[in-house]
């Protein structure tokens, strides 16, 4: 039908799993992954001194062609924003983070940051949408890029953990007050 082999979808299922992206269950297959409270505080602690080190390191490392790159990724963040449309938002969000672990200069920085923004994506929707927060979101934004614009790795580091820091608050309070009761 799509013209996609059996031992393909498995070893693709395989990878989502391995990273935690889905499930499977035995008699039911597989299914989305939900990440719990604790889950995501763990996940947010890690991501934050992975993104500071990150924007440390692009701020005292990177080209002038990767920040223009990142710089074009704020304005195209703004712009969807200012769009309205949720794809577009994301799909902007993930350009920026992955200027940030390009510019870095760092392959183990990138593939840890990589498997964490792929469990995170369940949420960035979310912590995105709540009141207040996206307009925090774009100003966190720029001050990361001004940071690495000036060559500033500590204030680099410091508005990356800032910015997540505050992205963690959002997801945490959102988790806690839609958590599913326990059984």
């Amino acid at each position: 039908m799509l013209g996609v082999g059996r031992t393909s979808v498995r070893e693709a299922m395989r990878q989502l799993e391995a990273e935690g992206i889905i499930t499977s269950y035995p008699h039911k297959g597989p299914v989305v992954s939900t990440i719990t409270y604790e889950e995501a505080q763990q996940l947010y602690t890690v991501r934050a001194l992975l993104e500071g080190f990150a924007g440390q390191q692009f701020a005292e490392h990177g080209t002038a062609a990767d920040i223009a790159t990142l710089l074009a990724a704020v304005v195209e963040f703004e712009a969807a924003a200012e769009s309205g449309v949720g794809a577009r938002l994301i799909d902007a969000k993930n350009a920026f983070y992955n200027c940030l672990m390009d510019g870095s200069k760092n392959v183990f920085v990138r593939q840890m940051l990589t498997a964490l923004h792929n469990r995170i994506n369940l949420l960035r929707m979310t912590t995105m949408t709540q009141p207040g927060r996206l307009a925090h979101s774009i100003a966190e934004i720029r001050d990361i890029a001004n940071a690495i614009q000036n060559r500033n790795g500590p204030l680099a580091a410091a508005a990356c953990k800032f910015h997540i820091d505050q992205a963690a608050k959002v997801a945490l309070e959102y988790l806690r007050k839609n958590a599913a009761p326990e059984t």
